[in-house]
C-alpha cells in the first residue's frame, strides 16, 4: 500500500486510529472503575485476571493473526476483530460476578488482539520506516486520547450511576469503526506461496496458556512450589521444546524463528517485554493508591490521571517528529526510559500524608518518559525485518510487550498481596486492636472485622454505612482501623513501585546494548542486517579458492 497517493493513505489512517480508538477506550474505561466494580462483585483475589484475561488472549491472537495477515490482507481481520471486540464488550455489561467479567473481558480480548496486531502492520504497509515515527506518535495520541476520555468517564460513570455503562456508551464507536473499515480500506490478494502452519499455532497456544496461567495463579491461588503451578511451568517447557522443533521444520512458520538471530528485533522485544512488566504492573495499581490511600473518588481519581496520559500524548508527538526528521531513536529511547524510571521510583515514598497534587507530578514524569520510549521498540523491530515479515514481526513486538504485562501485573498483585497482609497483621498487633476482641460488643465487632477487606476502601458510601451504623463510642476504634488499612495498602503500594521501578531501569540498561542502525526509506528496501549479511556473503566467496579455468 506504500505506492497508494498520501490522501488515501491518511483517509485509511483516519478509519485504523477509529477501530483503535475504539479498542483503546474500552480498555482504559476500566482501570479507574475497577475498584468500585469488585466492591460490588466481590472477588479482590481475582483483580488481576480481569486484565490477566485480556492480555492473555490478546496476545495469542495477535501473533496468530500477525502471521495470517501477511499472507490473507489487514482488512478481513481487523473487521473480525471489531465484530468480536463489539460482543465482549457488550456482554462485560451484563456481567453478575468477577468470573463473568473475567470471562467476557478473554473474548474482548480475542478481538483487540486483532484489532492492535493489524492496525499496527497497516501503517508499516502504507509508510516506510522513516516515516512511521510521525504516524506512530499519532498513534500514541489515539491512546492518550483514549487514556484521557476513558477514566474520566469511567469515573463518571461508576459515582453517577450504573457501572455496567462503562462497557456500553462506547459501542456506537465500534459500529463507525467497522464502518469506516469496511469502506475504506483497500482489499489484498492472498499471498499464494505461504501455507497457514496449524501445528506451529497450536504448540505456540500450548505454550502461552499454562505459563501465563503458572504467573497468574502463582503466588495467590497457588504456593509457587506447589504441584498445580510446577506442572503449568513444566507444561510450558515440553510446549516450547516441540514448538521449536515444529518451527524448525515448518515451510511458513507462523514464529520464523530466524528474526531472533537478528540483535535489533531480539533486544527489542526484550525491552518491550521488560517495560510492559514494569509499565502496566505498576501503574494498574496506581488508582488503588489514589482511591484507597488519599481516599479520592472515582471521578476525581480519572483527572488525577489525565495529566499522566496528557503528557505522554505530547511527548510520543514531539518523539515522533524528531524520529521522522533525524532518523535517530536510540537516544530517545534511553532517555524516556530513565524519565520512566525516576518517575517510578518518586511513587515509591508516597504515603497517606501525598496530596493529589504530589500524585500528579509523579504520574506526569512517568507519562512523559513512556510517551518517549514506548512507540520507539515497535519501530525497531519493524525496521530490523523484510517487510514480507512485517505482520508477524510487529505482533511479536505486541506479544512481547503484552506477555511482559501480563507477567507483571500478575507479580505484582502478589507483591501486594502478601505486603497488605503482613502490614495489616503487624499494625493490628502493634495498636493492640487484636486484644480488644472481647471487650467489644459482638454486632460491633462483626461490623469492624468488615474493614480489614482492603477493598472497602474503595467503596467510600459503604465506608459511611459502617461508620453510621457504630455506636458513639466505637467511632475512635473505626477511625483508628480506617488509617492502619490506609497505611498498609500504601506500604504494600510502595513495594509495588519499587520492583516496577528496578524492571524499568533493567530496560534502560538493555538498551544500552540495542544498535542503532538507519532507518529505511522504503518497504522495498532489505533491512540494515540482511544487507550487511549479503554483503558478507559476496566478501567470503570473493575470498574462497576458484577453480582453475584451464
Amino acid at each position: 500500500m506504500e505506492h497508494l497517493d498520501q490522501r488515501r493513505k491518511i483517509t485509511i489512517i483516519v478509519a485504523i486510529m477509529a477501530a483503535m480508538l475504539f479498542a483503546a477506550l474500552n480498555q482504559t474505561i476500566v482501570g479507574t472503575a475497577l475498584p468500585r466494580i469488585i466492591a460490588d462483585l466481590g472477588g479482590m483475589e481475582y483483580f488481576s485476571w480481569v486484565f490477566t484475561s485480556f492480555m492473555l488472549t490478546s496476545s495469542i491472537t495477535a501473533i496468530l493473526v500477525g502471521k495470517l495477515s501477511d499472507i490473507y490482507g489487514r482488512k478481513p481481520f481487523i473487521l473480525i476483530g471489531i465484530g468480536i471486540f463489539i460482543i465482549g464488550t457488550f456482554l462485560c455489561g451484563l456481567s453478575q460476578t468477577i468470573i463473568q467479567l473475567i470471562i467476557y473481558r478473554g473474548i474482548q480480548g480475542f478481538g483487540g488482539g486483532m484489532i492492535m496486531s493489524t492496525a499496527f502492520a497497516a501503517v508499516g504497509d502504507l509508510f516506510s520506516p522513516r516515516e512511521r515515527g510521525r504516524w506512530q506518535g499519532l498513534m500514541g495520541a489515539v491512546f492518550g486520547l483514549a487514556s484521557v476520555f476513558g477514566p474520566t468517564l469511567g469515573g463518571y460513570i461508576v459515582d453517577n450511576a450504573d457501572w455496567h455503562w462503562i462497557f456500553w456508551v462506547f459501542l456506537p464507536f465500534g459500529v463507525i469503526a467497522f464502518a469506516l473499515i469496511w469502506t475504506l480500506f483497500p482489499s489484498v490478494t492472498r499471498n499464494e506461496g505461504e501455507a497457514v502452519d496449524y501445528l506451529g499455532a497450536v504448540l505456540l497456544t500450548l505454550t502461552m496458556v499454562p505459563m501465563l496461567l503458572a504467573f497468574s495463579m502463582g503466588g495467590s491461588q497457588y504456593a509457587w512450589g506447589s504441584t498445580e503451578i510446577i506442572g503449568l511451568l513444566l507444561a510450558t517447557v515440553i510446549a516450547l521444546v516441540l514448538f521449536i522443533a515444529a518451527e524448525r521444520r515448518a515451510k511458513s512458520p507462523v514464529l520464523p524463528l530466524s528474526m531472533f538471530g537478528n540483535s535489533v528485533f531480539t533486544l527489542s522485544n526484550l525491552v518491550g517485554f521488560t517495560m510492559g512488566a514494569g509499565m502496566f504492573g505498576t501503574i494498574m495499581y496506581m488508582p488503588f493508591f489514589v482511591q484507597g490511600v488519599i481516599g479520592t473518588s472515582a471521578t476525581a481519581s480519572g483527572f488525577v490521571m489525565m495529566p499522566m496520559t496528557l503528557s505522554m500524548v505530547a511527548a510520543s508527538a514531539i518523539s515522533g517528529q524528531f524520529i521522522t526528521k533525524t532518523g535517530k531513536y536510540k537516544g530517545l529511547a534511553l532517555a524516556g526510559l530513565l524519565i520512566m524510571t525516576a518517575g517510578m521510583a518518586s511513587m515509591v515514598f508516597m504515603s497517606t500524608e501525598t496530596t493529589n497534587l504530589i500524585a500528579v507530578i509523579n504520574m506526569i514524569i512517568v507519562g512523559t518518559g513512556l510517551g518517549i520510549a514506548f512507540p520507539i521498540f515497535t519501530l525497531t523491530v519493524q525496521n530490523a525485518v523484510e517487510h514480507k515479515l512485517l505482520g508477524v514481526a510487529t505482533a511479536s513486538s505486541q506479544l512481547f510487550r503484552q506477555l511482559g504485562g501480563t507477567i507483571g501485573v500478575a507479580l505484582m498483585g502478589t507483591v501486594m498481596g502478601q505486603r497488605m497482609n503482613t502490614e495489616m497483621q503487624n499494625r493490628i498487633t502493634e495498636a493492640g486492636l487484636d486484644q480488644q476482641g472481647g471487650a467489644i460488643d459482638p454486632a460491633v465487632a462483626e461490623r469492624l472485622t468488615q474493614l480489614q477487606d482492603p477493598q472497602m476502601l474503595m467503596d467510600p458510601q459503604q465506608l459511611e454505612q459502617i461508620r453510621r451504623s457504630l455506636p458513639e463510642a466505637a467511632q475512635e476504634l473505626f477511625a483508628q482501623i480506617v488509617l492502619i488499612m490506609r497505611e498498609a495498602l500504601s506500604a504494600s503500594l510502595s513495594t509495588v513501585f519499587l520492583v516496577g521501578a528496578l524492571v524499568v531501569f533493567s530496560a534502560f540498561v538493555m538498551t544500552l546494548f540495542l544498535r542503532e542502525i538507519p532507518l529505511r526509506t522504503s518497504n522495498r528496501q532489505q533491512p540494515a542486517d540482511t544487507v550487511e549479511a549479503d554483503q558478507q556473503e559476496i566478501v567470503n566467496t570473493a575470498r574462497q579458492p576458484q577453480p582453475n579455468s584451464r
